[in-house]
């Protein structure tokens, strides 16, 4: 096979890619641009907010993660079962997220409520006055107190939008998450500094607005999906009962595990990571922050060639076509890549006008802005990294993806960041550099195994249901 017939598609190939990632990217573009938003209105109440603010979503990045760990692992089988237009099991996988999603929020908002202060302080003690690590403190303990409501709604949104992408429908999700962040937009604008005659709540105001973003995000998913029950044929007698039959839920709980162990650990992973750079200087989280918001605006063509990758792998190995699965797999991780290289070039062009947005000290900006280099010089290798991880997970590959991403973390980049940052005389952007590059061998490994073709199977069959 030539190299341009293995690598590069046809046509009607980056038609159907594109046909179902656009409405992903379009919703990662708004809610990441909205996040921006966020940030700027917030970074005008200074420094410590936009720290305070950042280390509480710190645990909040944790819960979404686990949470898509959840879902996702029950949707290998949503998207396989739709593959096989299997409606039943589509179905009932959907109970399933349901049920698994609210335990889990429960168990998160009682960890929250009683461990937040001690991980907030965690953050604070890098170079710097007290009198901002006590500010930052409180900041963020107020803000975290407010987030943990948004939890409830955000459970069942999780389990509505996922199972509503898994088969196919990624418009709709897409819909609900711009009217959302339209409101969360505006309650900004009035709680936040107090227009319309509503008090000035700073930091809280951003959090009730996010709370008050999800049910009104919620609301709109619950709606759409019942009013077009033809189409979307499972949420038919979905609420019948929210029984599973005991053999399955073992299934999903073995798939779903992993990914949610997987996740929660490449999220705490994460999370270490930066109290690390922390641990040089307090103005690292601020600046990471700003970082990490260019990054998922720029990042968002490759994260969601990423996740929609992963359901049309589905729906192809439900269908059975193993082969066509393996071809394709290698034309997506390249379209992915040029993706992360085109949004890195643009990510490093502006690199030191972003940080001026942000009403903070000329030190944090410069560090910004060497963050952002270093990240965008790493992004196509990410990018590689991420869509080799979606495509492994859609062949039910559990325990596979969990060594390839969270354990990764834990075993090589976490002693890495914990040795440099304690013993080693290097300043925050060396540190960063030299922890981010492991990301290289890390997509090797990831390249090796889709190559393998390891990971393509088919896991559901139709006399499972």
């Amino acid at each position: 096979m030539r190299l341009k017939d293995r690598y590069i598609g046809d046509r009607k190939f980056y038609s159907d890619v594109l046909k179902l990632t656009i409405p992903i990217m379009i919703q990662n573009a708004i809610s990441n641009f909205v996040g921006l938003l966020d940030n700027l209105m917030i970074g005008r109440l200074g420094t410590n907010a936009l720290s305070g603010v950042s280390i509480a979503n710190q645990m909040m990045f944790i819960y979404y993660l686990l949470l898509f760990g959840a879902t996702a692992g029950a949707g290998i089988f949503t998207a396989q079962y739709h593959g096989m237009k299997d409606v039943a099991g589509v179905r009932e996988t959907f109970r399933f997220k349901i049920i698994l999603n609210l335990f889990l929020s429960a168990i998160a908002a009682v960890i929250f409520s009683i461990f937040g202060s001690a991980f907030i302080g965690a953050f604070l003690h890098g170079e710097g006055l007290a009198s901002d690590a006590a500010a930052t403190l409180r900041i963020g303990r107020e803000y975290l107190s407010v987030m943990i409501i948004s939890m409830l709604p955000h459970s069942i949104a999780m389990a509505y939008s996922g199972t509503l992408r898994d088969t196919g429908e990624t418009a709709s999700p897409m819909k609900a998450s711009f009217a959302a962040v339209l409101v969360n937009l505006a309650g900004n604008f009035i709680l936040i500094y107090g227009y319309l005659g509503f008090p000035a709540l700073g930091a809280r105001g951003a959090a009730i607005a996010t709370v008050i973003s999800r049910f009104v995000e919620l609301a709109i998913l619950i709606l759409y999906t019942h009013r077009n029950s033809e189409k979307h044929s499972f949420i038919i007698d979905a609420y019948k009962t929210l029984k599973v039959r005991p053999d399955m839920a073992g299934k999903y709980i073995v798939k779903s595990l992993p990914l949610m162990l997987n996740e929660t650990l490449w999220a705490g992973g994460t999370t270490f990571l930066n109290q690390c750079y922390s641990l040089k200087s307090l103005n690292a989280v601020a600046a990471l922050n700003i970082e990490s918001t260019l990054f998922n605006l720029t990042g968002v063509a490759f994260l969601a060639m990423g996740e929609g990758v992963g359901i049309m792998m589905g729906h192809t190995l439900g269908s059975g076509k193993v082969d066509k699965a393996r071809n394709d797999a290698v034309k997506y991780i390249a379209f992915t890549v040029f993706c992360g290289l085109v949004f890195a070039i643009i990510q490093i062009a502006i690199s030191p006008f972003f940080p001026m947005l942000y009403n903070t000290s000329p030190e944090v900006r410069a560090l910004a802005t060497r963050l952002i280099i270093v990240f965008g010089c790493l992004m196509p290798v990410i990018a590689y990294a991420h869509s080799s991880y979606f495509i492994i997970r859609a062949g039910g590959r559990a325990f596979i993806t969990f060594l390839f991403d969270s354990c990764f973390v834990w075993v090589v980049s976490v002693p890495t960041a914990y040795f440099l940052s304690r013993y080693a005389d290097i300043n925050v952007i060396m540190l960063v550099a030299i922890v981010q590059a492991l990301e290289l061998p890390k997509a090797c490994i990831g390249g090796i195994m889709v190559h393998s073709g390891i990971w393509a199977r088919q896991i559901v069959r139709k006399e499972n249901t």
